[in-house]
């Protein structure tokens, strides 16, 4: 009796309670967003929260009748009451969560396995639990059989196989089907009771048939686009599968998935299918009116999707990556600016287009022992550049004006960072996921930290190439500027540009070591620190040589120039975090090294750090005698 899966009427119940538990999930996470301290915040956001607590009481209602239903519905009145009173969002936000936990305690609805079934072990179980009945084969002709009415179904039956999605088979085994001898196994593990659903459901799909799906599979992307996850796989039908790609295609990735779900899970994990998954969902909210789902899930695409392939990416091809990022941000400001739903779908559609040339770029088969040397180096070199410049800009600053006591806060400052680094690689790898939105709110505020302090001192230090009487100034002034608290100022500086460089490029490291040839990514990394260290002696062996005068003038040129990209670096990671939003800038290049990105948020933030350095430049310029010469930004 498996031919019946489940009820129409089972199904339905499965759908409200799915989607009444993301209802409540979303009340708990936006109320705050509607009403702080009892008062209204959002007029907008507060009636979308009145609107889904009603329709959580009246999906709840619609439910079917178990014992516990009264209770979800004393709670659903409760939630109500509590946000028409404008409770406090961490009151509704447990309730929502309390309420959310209880109905999925009365009404089961496992959305997928946790994790690809053992089906090893599914071969025994079939054999203790299923095979007196259904036949070792599957045939439907076991040693108990034929004392049975109605007699057991034939898994191999394919007419009757191609219309069961594996969560119709797991709901059956694990609830039985009453009026047959079909017992309930709910006693059994979860993962067992998947197990078993995956291996019944591939025995009316051969081993030929796999193959050929096998091939399909590595060969299509458009094809891995349809399994992001385990969810989709277990969801589908054949039958609903065929209509779409056909069904000899159908039959023969039903064949190879069942039989090596891993192959989804696998996919999910290292490319874009959770990118594409997310990119779906939120057109389907911007069609229903929803921009501001739409808009999370965006972001949602680049941050949880496209972020944790994008140091792989950036080592095979940097130019597509970069026409990604720009068309990811082209798809957010759609989104944000309300414009027509044709224009949004083909910003999601030209990015889909992109994605299936990443994940050609991104195929193992392109993994090789010179692109994880070259992905090493250039990662390393990048982003090790501008740190080093800053901190050996300082190093050479307290050594011209030899103030060697205070070169212990600069080395302290970026010896502290390379071990906090470390400490947030070992965290982030055993402990807890660093997400892409902490990621980029790193790199955006530490950019932005980076760029207020060395503006002051760019103009500092400029008014002092200027100044007639500098040796006059360093003798009387510079001891008392560089007091402790400007040796821990000048800590906290080289902390924050070496840390927000380290945090990146581990990162980056982490996703090229998970690509194998270790030896060769570790070569990469050693030639760019070696690297990195000539050009530092280089530096402060000519920073050594010049007059103090044209030391400060050209330091003030370089830490200006720096200013000015990380000013545009930390807009863009604010932008990327989806803090600030995006308006793009078509005529503008996308140039990384110089912090500049084609948005009109991180061009504005840029020219107005030159306005700055610009004026402050002009002031020091007029200022010619040692009295009318400005202090150092750290008395």
């Amino acid at each position: 009796m498996l031919l019946l899966a489940l009820p129409a009427k089972s199904w339905a119940n499965d759908a409200e309670v799915q989607t009444t538990w993301r209802l409540l999930d979303y009340i708990a996470v936006d109320y705050p967003g509607a009403v702080s301290g009892g008062k209204i915040v959002s007029d907008a956001e507060y009636a979308e929260m009145t609107e889904f607590a009603g329709q959580v009481e009246a999906r709840v209602q619609a439910l079917a009748s178990t014992a516990a239903k009264a209770d979800l519905l004393r709670r659903t009145k409760a939630l109500r009451s509590a946000i028409a009173a404008k409770a406090l969002p961490e009151a509704v936000a447990e309730q929502s969560r309390t309420l959310a936990s209880a109905l999925l305690a009365a009404y089961p609805v496992p959305l997928a396995p946790t994790a690809p079934p053992d089906l090893a072990r599914a071969a025994t179980l079939y054999a203790q639990n299923c095979a007196a009945c259904h036949g070792a084969t599957g045939d439907g002709h076991g040693p108990n059989a034929a004392r049975l009415d109605p007699p057991p179904i034939a898994f191999t039956d394919k007419s009757r196989a191609d219309q069961r999605s594996l969560f119709g088979l797991y709901q059956v085994i694990s609830q039985g089907l009453d009026g047959t001898a079909m017992q309930s196994f709910a006693a059994l593990p979860e993962s067992d009771r998947w197990a078993l659903a995956l291996h019944a459901g591939q025995l009316a799909y051969p081993e030929a048939a796999a193959r050929e799906g096998e091939r399909l599979w590595h060969k299509d992307a458009a094809i891995r686009a349809k399994f992001p996850n385990l969810a989709a796989l277990v969801g589908v039908t054949p039958a609903a599968l065929a209509a779409d790609i056909g069904s000899d295609k159908a039959t023969a990735l039903t064949a190879y998935l069942r039989r090596n779900p891993d192959a989804v899970t696998a996919r999910a994990g290292s490319s874009l299918a959770l990118t594409r998954e997310r990119l779906e969902q939120s057109l389907a909210a911007y069609r229903a009116g929803d921009r501001k789902a739409a808009a999370n899930l965006a972001l949602s695409a680049y941050l949880d999707g496209f972020e944790p392939v994008e140091p792989v990416l950036a080592a095979r091809d940097a130019p597509l990556m970069a026409r990604i990022e720009r068309a990811m941000g082209e798809l957010r400001a759609a989104i944000g600016e309300g414009r027509p739903a044709d224009e949004v779908k083909a910003a999601n559609r030209s990015l889909a287009s992109l994605f299936t040339e990443a994940e050609a770029a991104l195929a193992p088969e392109r993994a090789s022992s010179a692109s994880s040397f070259l992905g090493a180096f250039g990662v390393l070199l990048r982003e090790g550049l501008e740190a080093l410049l800053i901190v050996v800009a300082m190093i050479a600053f307290l050594k011209k004006t030899e103030r060697p006591e205070v070169l212990g806060f600069v080395h302290g400052g970026w010896i502290a960072a390379l071990a906090a680094g470390i400490a947030t690689w070992f965290v982030a790898t055993y402990f807890i996921s660093v997400s892409g939105a902490s990621r980029e709110l790193t790199e955006g505020f530490g950019s932005l930290f980076a760029a207020v302090i060395l503006l002051t001192v760019g103009i500092w230090m400029h008014g002092k190439s200027n100044a007639e009487a500098w040796q006059r100034y360093v003798k009387a002034k510079v001891t008392a500027a560089l007091s402790r608290r400007s040796g821990w100022l000048l800590f906290l500086l080289s902390f924050v540009v070496v840390y927000r460089e380290v945090f990146e490029t581990i990162l980056f490291y982490a996703a090229l070591w998970a690509e194998g040839n270790g030896a060769a990514m570790l070569a990469g990394a050693g030639a760019a620190a070696a690297l990195l260290a000539l050009i530092a002696s280089a530096m402060l062996r000519y920073s050594a040589r010049l007059p103090i005068t044209q030391f400060f003038s050209w330091s003030s040129i370089l830490i200006a120039i720096l200013a000015v990209v990380l000013a545009g670096k930390g807009i863009a990671g604010l932008q990327e975090a989806g803090i600030l939003g995006v308006r793009p800038l078509a005529s503008v290049p996308r140039v990384e090294i110089l912090g500049l990105f084609p948005t009109i948020q991180s061009v504005l933030a840029q020219i107005a750090a030159i306005v700055v350095l610009a004026g402050g430049f002009w002031l020091n310029s007029r200022r010619t005698s040692p009295a009318g010469a400005s202090a150092s930004p750290a008395e």
